[in-house]
């Protein structure tokens, strides 16, 4: 019998402090960085009170809701809303 299905992981770095933490693909970068004893700020969880916006220096990331709580040019610019945004890649973040 073969191992279990694991979900993709990605390691996360934060800047400038370099912790790092690993995400998985399947939940919020928040989650992930709770599970792993990373306190990130959040209130809504949803991509609505932007309470925990970062940007994303590095990397990739998906939206599993169809428009998260940021403007079309704060998406361009890089910014990211942890509490909704899943991995698809390696990254690097820091606090907005």
């Amino acid at each position: 019998m073969g191992a279990p299905d694991t979900p993709e992981s990605f390691e996360v770095e934060i800047r400038p402090t370099r912790l790092r933490f690993i995400a998985r693909a399947d939940e919020s970068l928040r989650s992930s960085a709770t599970r792993s004893g990373v306190s990130m700020p959040s209130s809504c969880r949803n991509g609505t009170c932007r309470a925990c916006i970062w940007k994303l220096e590095q990397g990739t990331v998906r939206y599993l809701i169809e428009w998260p709580g940021l403007s079309a040019e704060e998406m361009r610019e890089g910014f990211i809303l942890p509490c909704v945004a899943h991995p698809t890649s390696q990254l690097v973040i820091s606090p907005a």
